[in-house]
């Protein structure tokens, strides 16, 4: 199985970059999330654009086996929607593969079952319907300008509408590849298609809708396509790291399955940082070396 990360600099720079601490956090990160995951899965994949490619292969030397800069594709996209790069990365994937967000550290390998499941994510998530940035948002605008949501969707929204279902996609992997592709490319064309443009228009910060598109979209097309009797798809089903949300940050369980995930704040969080720093200091500290190089030399 190839490990994959995806480095999209549009939206990063734009307003992505706020969410560390410091500048170098963010590149130490890198740094430990690649060296953890490469342990266990060396066939290592980078997909960027030319400026992610300049920052993390050619500057910060990383070591990725592959480095595609197929994001050049979104030059024009709304940076806004951070979760586009994730989606043609996953969209590009023709083998088994674990995509891994940055901030995103396996210690451990993931169990084989999980491994060669169909696919997996983090963990489930379940969420009030009606609440902020919720489907149903996006339902009002796409029906405001006469414009379709994909079956799947209408299939999942037409079931439940107290709370709807995500995938948390801190890391998001499978062996059904062609599913995975026809997913992902489906929740990029939701985005990009010229014709979705007036609906998109209704909901000014599209960073509010990311997780809909990507994680939403993701639990929608698993359950339709399970299910449909005359789906190419017909009984995928998704595995997960860990059975809830609450599982997955409770340190006893995060810690037997070897996974730490710094979601949110915790970026930021002032411990998070210093044992970051530390840790890299210790267990490579000519790749620190480097970052503060960099770092020095963009001041």
């Amino acid at each position: 199985m190839r490990a994959v990360w995806s480095f999209w600099s549009r939206p990063f720079l734009a307003h992505k970059h706020a969410i560390w601490g410091k500048p170098l956090h963010h590149l130490l990160a890198w740094g430990m999330s690649v060296e953890a995951a490469r342990r266990h899965y060396p066939e290592t994949v980078l997909i960027t654009d030319r400026q992610g490619k300049k920052l993390l292969a050619d500057r910060l030397g990383l070591p990725f086996v592959h480095v595609s800069t197929e994001l050049e594709q979104l030059a024009d996209a709304d940076p806004g929607w951070w979760a586009l790069g994730k989606l043609v990365a996953y969209g590009l994937q023709d083998r088994p593969f674990v995509h891994i967000d940055t901030d995103v550290f396996l210690w451990k390998p993931l169990p084989r079952k999980l491994a060669e499941s169909p696919v997996f994510a983090q963990c489930p998530e379940f969420h009030q319907n009606g609440g902020y940035a919720s489907p149903a948002d996006v339902e009002y605008a796409f029906a405001q300008e006469g414009a379709g949501l994909p079956v799947e969707w209408q299939w999942a929204r037409s079931r439940e509408r107290t709370f709807f279902r995500e995938e948390n996609c801190g890391i998001l992997g499978g062996s059904q590849v062609d599913f995975l592709r026809h997913y992902a490319r489906t929740a990029a064309g939701l985005v990009l298609r010229p014709e979705h443009a007036a609906a998109w228009s209704r909901l000014p910060d599209k960073r509010c809708y990311n997780m809909i598109v990507e994680q939403f979209f993701l639990s929608a097309c698993v359950e339709y396509h399970r299910c449909h009797p005359a789906s190419l798809y017909r009984g995928v089903w998704i595995d997960h790291v860990f059975p809830s949300w609450d599982r997955a940050f409770e340190i006893s369980h995060a810690a037997r399955a070897g996974f730490t995930h710094l979601l949110g704040d915790m970026k930021s969080h002032p411990e998070v940082c210093r044992r970051l720093e530390e840790r890299v200091r210790r267990e490579d500290p000519a790749y620190f070396r480097r970052c503060e190089k960099l770092l020095a030399d963009s001041a």
